[in-house]
């Protein structure tokens, strides 16, 4: 075995340290002080009517984020690599754009479009008033869903991209030539090329919605109503109140878990996907 140097010993020392200082006794702390005041309390926080109202909503809002993104990623991330078009880079750098924009402006630009000065306003107002509705969707839950994917849509898309450039076109055309249809040729030799990229993708973007906290603020007010669980752990900490404070890491615990759930699922899916 190759013996190694001191300064690679070093490096790998900080790295480990760095590490646990910063993820791994931050997170440990979040559980400790979660189960502070002993099992009973614990249960007690993650399941009064706030937390689990939270809870719903953000898997809710997940599961449509997922559907959503993932069958825009894979619309786009196929004729941006398939097809060539006018507006192609324009359209790629579009895409991009939640990766550079504040989530809090993200929120502040839906309010500016739905919101009472919004230039949509007048028109689902029109709506509902012709149709006996009531459609809201800054300060409701479209809002709400309407942000997450905003943040969260490039995550599958980029994920995909990549793969798609390094496959080439040359199989996809050879299977035209032979008469096989676009949907055929989709199923059959372009989509189990990006399978695992595009799993990878989903986890990712899973854990981005499951995890928005500052898009979803600026269009949520309504605690038990269109309160995520980050918000809710953001109200219980707030409060001030001892027993406030112990419940939001009791609440924090939970999205620790589902994280290291990812986590696991996406080393797998990773393993799989160099495989």
């Amino acid at each position: 075995m190759k013996s190694r140097s001191v300064d690679e010993i070093i490096a790998i020392v900080l790295v480990f340290l760095f590490v646990i200082s910063m993820l791994v006794i931050p997170l440990i702390s979040v559980l400790g002080n979660g189960f502070s005041k002993g099992f009973a309390f614990f249960i007690d926080s993650i399941s009064n009517d706030y937390v689990m109202s939270a809870i719903k909503l953000t898997f809710l809002t997940m599961i449509i984020t997922v559907l959503v993104t993932g069958i825009f990623g894979l619309v786009a991330a196929y004729c941006i690599g398939k097809f060539e078009f006018p507006g192609k880079s324009i359209l790629t750098t579009v895409i991009d754009i939640p990766f550079s924009v504040s989530p809090v402006i993200a929120g502040l630009a839906f309010i500016m479009t739905f919101g009472r000065m919004g230039w949509l306003h007048s028109y689902i107002e029109s709506i509902n008033a012709y149709f006996n509705l009531d459609i809201r969707v800054v300060f409701a839950i479209p809002g709400v869903i309407l942000a997450t994917i905003f943040v969260t849509f490039p995550f599958i898309y980029r994920e995909i991209i990549p793969v798609l450039f390094s496959q080439g076109k040359e199989e996809e055309e050879a299977a035209a030539l032979m008469g096989a249809s676009g949907w055929t040729i989709f199923w059959r030799i372009t989509f189990p090329a990006i399978k695992w990229p595009f799993i990878y993708g989903v986890i990712l973007c899973s854990a981005r919605a499951i995890g928005e906290f500052g898009a979803v603020a600026a269009l949520s007010k309504a605690r038990g109503e269109t309160f995520t669980l980050p918000l809710e752990i953001d109200a219980l900490y707030m409060s001030g109140s001892e027993n406030g404070i112990v419940a939001a890491f009791a609440a924090s615990s939970i999205l620790v878990c589902i994280s290291l759930i990812m986590l696991c699922i996406r080393s797998v899916v990773e393993k799989k996907g160099h495989s």
